[in-house]
Parts: C-alpha cells; sequence; structure tokens
C-alpha cells in the first residue's frame, strides 16, 4: 500500500486546533461592504451539541486498531475523533490524501474506510473490489472563498457568477466592477488575482466546482460543459496548484491577491479573510457552523445517501457552498473484528462524536441525517448478516 507520507501531523493538528475558535477571523481591517451578512453565527456551543443517545451496545470482539485514507477537509474533526476514541481501546489512523486517494485506498481494499466530501460516481462503485459500498454521512463542514488583499479584512461579499468568471480567468482584477458592485464601500485595490486551487484529486473541488457549475455559465461554457466542469480534478484554465486543504491555505496565506477555496476550519486557523457568498435565496451568507447546519434543511436524501447539499433553498440562512463527508465502507465485511470496529467507530462518531465538530467550525447533523447515516451503519453486514439492530424508535 502507498500512502503519502507528508499527511498532517498529530503535531501540526494540536497547534492547528488549539489556535481555532468559532467564528474567529483574519484580524485587519473588516471590509465595508454594501450591506453586512444578515445572519449572526451562534457561538453558544453547548447548543451546537446535540447529544445523541447510542442506540446499540460496542460489539465484543472488536479489532483494537482501524486505518482509513481520504478527504483533507475533514482531517481536524477525524484527528479529534481518534484521539477521543483511543481511549475506548481503539486507534483509528486516518491518512488525509485527498478524497481521490481515500476513493482510490477503499476501492482497492487497503484500507478500512475511506472518506470523501463528494459521492463516488458510478464507475468507481463498479470498480470497486469488495462489492456494494456504503456512503455514511459523517459531519458537515463549508467551503469558504478566502483571499489575501492589502488592507481587505473578512466579509467581502461574492456570488457565483462572478467566483465562476475569476477561475475562468475572465476577472483578473480585485477591483473588477463586478467585485465593486457587490461590495460598494470596500477599498479594493488595482491588484492582480492570483488564482488558487487544488492539485490534488479533491472532494473539496468537488464541492467548490458542483457549485460553480450550478451558478456559472461562465464557468461552465470555459470547461467545455457540465460534464467537464464539476469533479475531483478538473482541467483548471488557470492559477496556482496546492495540494491538500493546507496546501490552498498555505497558499492564499503566502501570496499577495490571492483567492482559494479552503474549508472553514482551515481558513480560520490560518488566518484567512474569507467572504460572503450568495445564496439561492438571494442573501449573503457568512460560512459557520449555524449556516453549514441550515443548508441540510429540508433535503431529501436519496436511498444509499448520494445527494449533494450545494446551492439548497430550504433555509433562507443556508450557506450554498456546503459539502458533507461521507464515510465509505463496504457493506458485506468479511473480518469479524474488523468488522466490528467499524461499526462501533462509526456508530460512536455519529452519537457521542456529534458533540464535538462545532467546537473546530464544522457542523454536526441533524436529527433526520443522523438517524439515516445510523441506518447505513446498521446495513453493514458480516456473513451476509446485520452486525446491529436499531432500536424502532431511532
Amino acid at each position: 500500500m502507498i500512502l503519502r507520507k507528508t499527511v498532517l501531523a498529530a503535531g501540526a493538528l494540536v497547534a492547528l486546533l488549539a489556535s481555532a475558535s468559532v467564528g474567529s477571523a483574519r484580524p485587519t481591517t473588516p471590509a465595508a461592504n454594501g450591506a453586512a451578512a444578515p445572519v449572526q453565527c451562534s457561538t453558544k456551543l453547548n447548543a451546537l451539541r446535540p447529544h445523541y443517545p447510542d442506540p446499540v451496545k460496542p460489539l465484543a470482539g472488536a479489532a483494537g486498531s482501524l486505518s482509513g485514507a481520504g478527504s483533507t477537509f475533514v482531517a481536524p474533526i477525524m484527528s479529534m475523533w481518534a484521539s477521543a476514541y483511543a481511549k475506548k481501546g481503539t486507534n483509528v489512523a486516518y491518512q488525509a490524501i485527498g478524497s481521490g486517494g481515500g476513493v482510490a485506498q477503499i476501492s482497492a481494499q487497503t484500507v478500512d474506510f475511506g472518506a470523501s466530501d463528494t459521492p463516488m460516481l458510478d464507475t468507481e462503485l463498479a470498480a470497486a473490489k469488495g462489492g456494494p459500498m456504503l456512503h455514511i454521512p459523517l459531519v458537515l463542514g463549508a467551503v469558504t472563498i478566502s483571499y489575501h488583499v492589502k488592507g481587505v479584512g473578512s466579509g467581502l461579499n461574492f456570488d457565483g457568477p462572478t467566483i465562476g468568471k475569476i477561475y475562468a480567468g475572465q476577472i483578473t482584477k480585485w477591483n473588477d466592477p463586478a467585485i465593486k458592485a457587490m461590495n460598494p464601500k470596500a477599498n479594493l485595490p488595482d491588484e492582480n488575482i492570483a488564482v488558487v486551487h487544488r492539485s490534488d484529486g479533491s472532494g473539496t473541488t468537488a464541492v467548490f466546482t458542483d457549485f460553480l457549475t450550478k451558478t456559472s455559465p461562465e464557468w461552465v461554457a470555459k470547461l467545455g460543459g457540465a460534464d467537464k466542469s464539476f469533479g475531483k480534478t478538473v482541467a483548471w484554465p488557470v492559477g496556482l496548484g496546492g495540494k491538500g486543504n493546507d496546501g490552498v491555505a498555505a497558499l492564499v496565506s503566502q501570496t499577495e491577491g490571492a483567492i482559494g477555496y479552503p474549508e472553514l476550519q482551515y481558513a480560520i486557523s490560518s488566518k484567512l479573510a474569507y467572504g460572503n457568498v450568495k445564496n439561492k435565496r438571494g442573501t449573503y451568507i457568512k460560512p459557520c457552523v449555524s449556516t453549514t447546519s441550515a443548508a441540510a434543511i429540508n433535503t431529501s436524501f436519496p436511498p444509499d445517501m448520494r445527494t449533494s447539499l450545494t446551492w439548497r433553498a430550504g433555509s433562507p440562512i443556508a450557506y450554498p457552498i456546503t459539502g458533507t463527508v461521507f464515510g465509505l465502507v463496504y457493506q458485506n465485511q468479511t473480518d469479524a473484528a474488523k468488522a466490528k470496529a467499524i461499526v462501533n467507530f462509526l456508530t460512536w462518531a455519529l452519537t457521542t462524536g456529534q458533540n464535538f465538530p462545532a467546537t473546530i467550525n464544522y457542523a454536526p447533523m441533524g436529527k433526520i441525517l443522523q438517524q439515516r447515516s445510523l441506518g447505513q451503519v446498521a446495513n453493514i453486514t458480516l456473513g451476509g448478516k446485520p452486525l446491529i439492530k436499531l432500536p424502532a424508535a431511532t
């Protein structure tokens, strides 16, 4: 098994988590916009810890270790979960190699579970060596529009068409009329925009390009059609590539005039300025735990759970570039000890573990989605038989 050696180190993640606080932002002069985003993001963490009860007892005879790989988007909360869960006697070793890498690793059966910010494609599911794959939503997160513009702090307004034109190379200056129209009081400089994107196969990229495909005809046309404008990898027309969410955040931080799309926790921990994005209701929304959670309100998930939370209109405060992290697990398990460990860990992550995300700017799942996820865990079998049965009330 070939795994990326440059994984987020434990020490780096500890520093990342320690540096973050809910709702913090780059300490520079705030952007002066025509109208501030009307959403006030809650900082009352107790209200954002759902305290879901665990409906089943842990299975005896579980393995003492699990291996996972994939999404860098979820790496901070996965590290937090792994640290807490180790006290229960099972070590979870997670490699943050990007969603594309996670799909490849679980498909090749070289890890016990994968993690992706976008559902697997039908072609990827067909190529998986271990048979049917379950998609289990674990947590929600926001993809930010982060930037590094001299004298301009968090709070610039953006919409999909404008972001699409920037990433298509059609808007190249920060004082472009389209940006100024949304930010009439901001002191936008005559400065070149340095576009930053992912260089690896990325679920964060899939979430971002899904949003662009839904909102920016110019982006779709530049990429040659909707079948080419969305995915874990695309043919970027312009820009610099960074590996992982951490790589994108670092490039934005280091590059004057840069714009990028790191997940919210990475933007905050890197002290990046980030903007408000116009949602389907026509409101500029600040990315935070509350607005990320709102993206899943009144959302219908299909039986296999493979869907997107971008550009949803179910809630007036839904942040439009919201992603779902999916745990990827083979439905039919063959190793009893590993199967029990997988079920125990995922059940814990979906119950007790949902109290953790808001502390580092991810969003716990609402009750309906959380129950649907538990239902997916209950579909895991060993020798053709389910390992757990959920109570009727769950």
